[in-house]
């Protein structure tokens, strides 16, 4: 016989199989609750976990001015400062003092420079030298002048006894006095003496034009090396360093007796008759600044002045911009050299602009998205902005006035569409 699986099969009880559905549906409830946790999460917290009002910071979009400003800490810097530098090496001895005040052309310090002294008296010695030459060959050409025109004088009276002694043998010849040889004879001595005038007459202009030449070229040799001397003493001049303006010596660089390189940094005049104060400017608001542009200068007591932007460095460092204002009008009095005021910058000026706080909104999604509040929900809608000031900016699409936003702590609702709030 065959045998079956009827040996195997076991009766079950009522009470197992009821456990048994009981464990599928478990089951299967539990794969629906994974299944709603997951569309949650990826809805976002709506009606789920929330996210708390404390946690966020929400401003109203209004109807209103707008004010795009630069505030700045600046320091009050001369603005004529000229710093002096050695013209040559040498032993320093100086005059001043640093916080000395000093007048225009004041002596601040000399330079001892012993080869610029030698240098000096052996280019004097060279234009001396230079100077004879030039001498001695004007007194040359007026002694060859005198034997020219005495040649030139003896070739005239040669020939004025030509003429009369052909005009003697003619008469003769004429009364028959004479023969015709003596005539042609005393005719010759005249274009003799007529060739020999007319040499001398040539060689005199011919020697005078070569003289000309030559003292012309020792001149002009005796007077470039007159202008080197000139050069020389005026870099000796130069070692007497007097002050450019009127001011104040600011700052020292050597010591005295100190030996320096030429070119070597020596002192600051400062003049404090015109004074201008500096900021620094990021370089991300720097290219809104021009030039005659308006501010605002804040001192200690509340003073207040008004000043004009009168230069920008064309040079970036550390990522920003050094930028100077000059005062408006008169100086004030009692300012000292890098003294502390605060500068606000007034770059425009826009009324009636729908306007929001500004926050970190602006950062985080590059200003192209914000969550309205929506009761008790935040809602992600897409904006757009416009120009920004230190503390708002301007909305130019997507917000209407009256509604609020969350400016800051939106980071919190990783980028859902919708997200509910709690109190």
């Amino acid at each position: 016989m065959i045998r079956d699986t009827s040996a195997q099969d076991q009766l079950i009880p009522p009470s197992a199989q009821r456990g048994r559905r009981l464990l599928r549906s478990g089951l299967a409830l539990a794969a629906l609750a994974l299944l709603g946790y997951g569309a949650l999460q990826a809805w976002g917290p709506l009606n789920g976990n929330s996210v708390s009002m404390a946690r966020l910071t929400v401003a109203t979009v209004e109807l209103g001015p707008l004010t795009r400003d630069i505030a700045a800490e600046g320091r009050v810097v001369a603005a004529n400062s000229p710093t002096l530098y050695a013209g040559n090496a040498g032993t320093v001895s100086l005059s001043v003092q640093a916080g000395d005040q000093v007048k225009r052309g004041q002596v601040l310090l000399k330079i001892d420079s012993p080869e610029l002294s030698a240098r000096l008296a052996q280019e004097r010695a060279n234009a001396d030298a230079l100077q004879s030459e030039w001498l001695r060959a004007q007194a040359d050409s007026r002694q060859q002048r005198a034997l020219d025109q005495s040649q030139l004088d003896t070739a005239s009276i040669s020939h004025k006894a030509a003429e009369n002694e052909l005009a003697r043998q003619t008469q003769a010849f004429k009364s028959g006095a004479t023969a015709a040889a003596q005539v042609d004879q005393a005719r010759d001595a005249l274009a003799k003496a007529q060739v020999a005038l007319k040499q001398a007459r040539e060689l005199i202009g011919l020697k005078d034009d070569a003289v000309k030449f030559e003292l012309q070229a020792k001149r002009q040799a005796y007077e470039r090396q007159a202008l080197v001397v000139k050069d020389v003493e005026r870099q000796l001049e130069a070692l007497h360093l007097r002050a450019p303006v009127d001011g104040q010596v600011g700052q020292l660089f050597v010591l005295d007796q100190a030996n320096v390189a030429k070119d070597a940094k020596l002192l600051s005049v400062v003049d404090l008759s015109a004074l201008e104060v500096q900021i620094q400017v990021a370089e991300s608001l720097a290219r809104e600044l021009q030039a005659q542009m308006s501010g605002e200068i804040t001192g200690s007591g509340e003073q207040h002045w008004k000043g004009v932007l009168s230069s920008i460095s064309p040079e970036v460092v550390n990522g920003e911009v050094a930028a100077r204002l000059r005062f408006e009008g008169k100086q004030p009095e009692q300012l000292r050299q890098n003294q502390r005021l605060s500068v606000r910058m007034l770059l425009d000026h826009r009324d009636k602009v729908l306007t929001l706080a500004r926050g970190s909104f602006v950062e985080e999604g590059g200003g192209h998205f914000a969550y309205v509040l929506q009761g008790q929900q935040a809602e992600k809608r897409a904006i757009r902005l416009g120009v920004q000031s230190l503390a708002k900016v301007e909305v130019l699409d997507g917000l209407k006035a009256g509604e609020q936003v969350v400016i800051s702590g939106a980071e919190n609702f990783k980028d859902a569409a919708r997200v509910s709030l709690s109190r």
